[in-house]
């Protein structure tokens, strides 16, 4: 397969900020703020950093290896054996499911993102619901629509334009311009009286959540499940990304630096989100509204007036953009996988219109996530619950079937990363031990940490990830 109809990265630093960028999302931004307000703040904190070191790097590595080598994205895995091409198929239904509900959220940051631009003018942004707009939008399906359709198209048209003019060139724009806007927002809200509550809760020990297994499991489950969806692991990112990159280019710097990059990227997102909900009086533990409905609180009724409208569009300008970074990777994953196989059959692929169709039909999948209201009842498109005549309720069914987005989610993050990593690791650590060292010496660099590797592959993730499938199926289905 000749390298230049697929698309190459211009260069490293082109490659580093695309990957970045797919990693840096709603994952960190959205995610990670609200799970740690829910799981306990530094209890959540010390097990995630310990993942991102035995599972996350390592995983990545992995991928960036396995992509590199095959020059194919989750094709990489049907190229090293036909055995093997179940895990590529899991890795291309995730980017697919996930998107079609990353791109709901993402239409609504779009949204919000404008409403602080007009009251900037004077005008009201909010439709006259002030605080209780986020309640107010999820019904209002008109908008839902338009906003999920321009964020999918905004997607689209970077994805169309390729890897070096399309991805790279964006990413290479966007990713300075976003930590100039994080650092800004983080000093403000650093300047507020009472903000140094949200970093205790963040920096301060609190050891109670370990104190029985059953809380150990939920923060170790939560933990995880964030360091896949923050990472971009299991759901063929990395793969797709490491086929671009030539072989001189180091390995393992590259799967050091973006997993470093990521984590303190979600750090200071904790430190801009959990301080400014300190400082302005709005509970941690708000859940996934927390983005929204709490954040717009803050600006609005928190700080107020042309200031409180200025920080407010700063910040969701911010996350539309770290939201979109993602989403393009996410697309780029399903739209590698169709041009890899038409090169393999001796075609020449259409990318443009590869993205289009994936695109339209994420759209369409994604409809009953815009209009379900998240499950809140009495919406247009009825929740999953509903249609499959189960319980709502909080013991377990409630995790997973109470909104289209749960329900997606389970099937990707809950079910299909894990599993996908699980494989992987079997494949890497056991059936093929040597594949991820001898891509990272192609290029000249003494391969280093390769007893580390071996452990983490061979045992480390397998007995994670057997514990967080036991941990999410028991949960999802409340057994």
């Amino acid at each position: 397969m000749e390298m230049s109809k697929r698309g190459q990265w211009g260069s490293n630093f082109g490659f580093l900020m695309a990957s970045i960028g797919s990693a840096i999302g709603l994952g960190n931004l959205w995610a990670f703020p609200y799970k740690m307000g829910k799981t306990g703040g530094f209890a959540f904190l010390i097990v995630y950093l310990i993942l991102v070191v035995l599972v996350g790097s390592v995983l990545m590595l992995g991928e960036f290896a396995l992509g590199r080598k095959t020059g194919k994205g989750v094709g990489a895995y049907a190229a090293l054996s036909r055995k093997y091409s179940f895990v590529g198929y899991m890795a291309v239904i995730s980017p697919f499911l996930i998107l079609s509900f990353y791109s709901v959220l993402g239409g609504m940051v779009l949204r919000y993102c404008l409403g602080f631009l007009v009251q900037l003018f004077g005008v009201d942004g909010f439709s006259g619901q002030g605080s209780d707009f986020f309640s107010w939008l999820l019904y209002d399906g008109s908008s839902m629509i338009l906003f999920f359709a321009i964020f999918m198209v905004c997607t689209m048209v970077v994805v169309m334009g390729g890897i070096k003019g399309g991805i790279e060139k964006f990413s290479k724009t966007v990713m300075p311009a976003l930590g100039v806007i994080l650092v800004i927002i983080i000093v403000f809200v650093a300047l507020q009286p009472g903000a140094i509550e949200g970093y205790k809760f963040m920096f301060v020990p609190d050891m109670s959540l370990f104190s029985t297994p059953e809380s150990f499991f939920n923060v170790l489950k939560t933990a995880s499940g964030q360091v896949f969806f923050s990472l971009s692991l299991a759901m063929g990112i990395n793969i797709t990304f490491g086929s671009y990159l030539d072989k001189q280019k180091s390995l393992q710097r590259n799967a050091t630096i973006v997993p470093l990059s990521d984590t303190l990227f979600a750090l200071l997102a904790g430190m801009m989100i959990l301080p400014a909900c300190a400082a302005f009086d709005v509970d941690y533990a708000q859940g996934p509204g927390l983005l929204f409905a709490s954040m717009q609180k803050v600006f609005l009724d928190g700080m107020g007036g042309f200031t409180g409208n200025l920080m407010g569009f700063l910040f969701y300008f911010l996350v539309f953009i770290a939201a979109i970074t993602s989403s393009i990777a996410l697309l780029e994953v399903c739209t590698a996988s169709v041009v890899d196989r038409q090169l393999d059959k001796g075609k020449e692929p259409n990318r443009k219109k590869i993205a289009l169709v994936f695109a339209v039909l994420i759209f369409l999948i994604g409809i009953p996530v815009a209009l379900d209201a998240l499950g809140s009842g009495d919406a247009v498109v009825k929740a999953p619950y509903e249609l499959l005549g189960i319980a709502k309720d909080s013991a377990g069914f409630a995790m997973w079937n109470d909104c289209w987005l749960d329900f997606y989610d389970m099937i990707s993050e809950g079910i299909l990363m894990p599993l996908g990593a699980l494989c992987m690791s079997i494949i890497l650590g056991w059936l093929l031990p040597n594949l991820v060292k001898d891509e990272c010496e192609e290029s000249g660099h003494t391969f280093k940490g390769a007893g580390f590797l071996k452990v983490c592959f061979r045992f480390i993730i397998p007995v994670v990830m057997v514990i967080v499938l036991y941990t999410q199926i028991t949960s999802f289905f409340n057994l």
